[in-house]
């Protein structure tokens, strides 16, 4: 497996095809679980008393900036490769990853994008941050991979709704999501740094589930 890529694009779509619950889910279920027909409580009644709860204590404990529930370790091997990223791999604004502990591609694109700055975006110059990064993808909790392909199935086709012919369906493989893209990744027929290429990107960005924006 590479970690070094010519493009941001093409290198992302390399990544392992096997790639959150929200911290305020006992809220949700603390303002949602109220009957109403207990002692003829109105919703609105018992909605006025949530602030007294105890969820609601809760909630306010899991404000933003806090690790998601059940994503700790995942984040924490993210953010190992992060450190290591800014401290050895030679990027010292790689970006933090997201609270479900995904990396923001799109931050890490506009990095890599930069003049003389693609050369170990993925894995640190000269790979010396991929033992950091293959801890981080070991980490990540086990995703869906029917829904992981519908999802770049519906991104793929929005792409080429958008202008963007060339791009590939995704495949499932081994009971495995395998992303689309540019037919040749090796050597790309399609200009990911076009105008057009971005305006679809732009456009479709809403259909891939998080984790899968690097993906394809």
């Amino acid at each position: 497996m590479s970690f070094l890529r010519t493009n941001p694009r093409a290198t992302a779509r390399l990544r392992m095809a096997t790639l959150v619950a929200v911290p305020v889910l006992a809220f949700s279920v603390a303002c949602g679980g109220g009957d109403d027909s207990a002692g003829g409580v109105k919703k609105d009644d018992a909605i006025a008393d949530v602030p007294d709860a105890p969820a609601a204590s809760a909630a306010k404990e899991n404000k933003p900036g806090t690790r998601p529930a059940g994503k700790s370790a995942f984040y924490d091997a993210q953010m190992k490769y992060v450190q290591c990223m800014r401290v050895k791999g030679g990027y010292k604004d790689f970006p933090d990853p997201k609270l479900s502990g995904h990396l923001d591609w799109t931050k890490v694109d506009e990095i890599g994008s930069q003049p003389g700055r693609n050369e170990g975006i993925k894995g640190g110059k000269n790979g010396v941050c991929v033992t950091e990064l293959q801890a981080a993808m070991t980490a990540e909790p086990k995703r869906d991979q029917q829904k992981d392909y519908e999802s770049m199935l519906a991104h793929a086709k929005c792409m080429r709704d958008n202008g963007v012919s060339k791009f590939t369906n995704p495949t499932m493989n081994g009971g495995n999501a395998q992303p689309g893209g540019d037919p040749n990744p090796a050597s790309p027929s399609i200009d990911t740094k076009s105008p057009s290429y971005k305006q679809a990107r732009e456009a479709c960005k809403s259909k891939l589930l998080d984790g899968l924006d690097g993906m394809q």
